[in-house]
């Protein structure tokens, strides 16, 4: 009779034996303020966090670095692939800490807050989240 039972699917436990859950738990780059949130209509595609001289910004989730460079408009910027389509942008940083092709984990530091660039008017982090080439705020996803 038992392997009977066992035999059926009907009212049978079914085990999961993935090795790595889908679920994402996102690391916020630096523990501060929100002074300008998203807003898409304003093209404002992510949000400025301030927070203390010197903090230092971290990875959201863990990824590749694509992008570590320098603008005239938004300072000394890194992005970061992430898995399952997620991109992370981190502008007006005072110094870089990773450059393209390093491999980070979440949480890990990447770059120092400042206010390089053209378009930056204090020391603070513009902090952007995009989802398969579409930004998204970033406060559904983590508090600050």
């Amino acid at each position: 009779l038992r392997v009977s039972v066992e035999s059926e699917e009907i009212g049978s436990l079914s085990i999961n034996k993935k090795e790595k859950s889908d679920v994402m738990l996102f690391f916020p780059p630096i523990n501060g303020i929100v002074t300008d949130g998203f807003d898409f209509t304003k093209k404002h595609f992510g949000v400025d966090l301030v927070g203390k001289e010197k903090t230092r910004v971290s990875s959201v989730l863990e990824g590749t670095v694509v992008l570590s460079n320098w603008t005239s408009e938004t300072g000394y910027i890194i992005g970061i692939q992430h898995k399952n389509g997620y991109f992370s942008i981190y502008k007006h940083n005072s110094v870089i800490l990773k450059s393209v092709g390093d491999f980070v984990k979440a949480g890990e530091h990447i770059a120092i807050i400042g206010n390089s660039g053209e378009l930056s008017t204090g020391p603070h982090l513009h902090f952007e989240l995009w989802y398969n080439g579409i930004p998204i705020n970033p406060e559904d996803y983590m508090m600050f």
